[in-house]
């Protein structure tokens, strides 16, 4: 198998895990968090696959930006106006569990940095 046919959120775009949609455009799917941190909490990646913010590059870093235009819609679709959290865990040491680049987006409590 190889990286994409074998990711966890490959599968959850491709429809072959169930998650509870949060919002969806033609290049980002975010979802539920089934381990939330926060009252609101969602996971948004961009449906091409990118192992992680050490992948970046000039020919991809466009799907980044549909990501953070993503984060804006999500935030005013949900009435996030008294602020939020974006989130991404980078590598072993970053606290990556997923190697499919994602952000979490976390909100409706008081979020005090740094986090404990």
């Amino acid at each position: 198998m190889n990286e994409m046919t074998d990711c966890l959120f490959c599968k959850i775009v491709a429809g072959e895990i169930p998650s509870t949609k949060i919002y969806e455009d033609d290049y980002v799917y975010a979802f539920a968090d089934i381990d939330p941190k926060a009252p609101f909490h969602a996971i948004i990646i961009p449906k091409e696959h990118i192992s992680s913010a050490n992948e970046i590059t000039a020919e991809n870093s466009g799907l980044i930006a549909k990501v953070f235009e993503a984060v804006a819609t999500i935030a005013k679709q949900e009435n996030l106006e008294n602020g939020y959290r974006v989130v991404n865990n980078c590598g072993e040491d970053g606290g990556q569990t997923v190697h499919h680049i994602h952000f979490h987006l976390l909100a409706r409590r008081n979020l005090q940095w740094p986090p404990g």
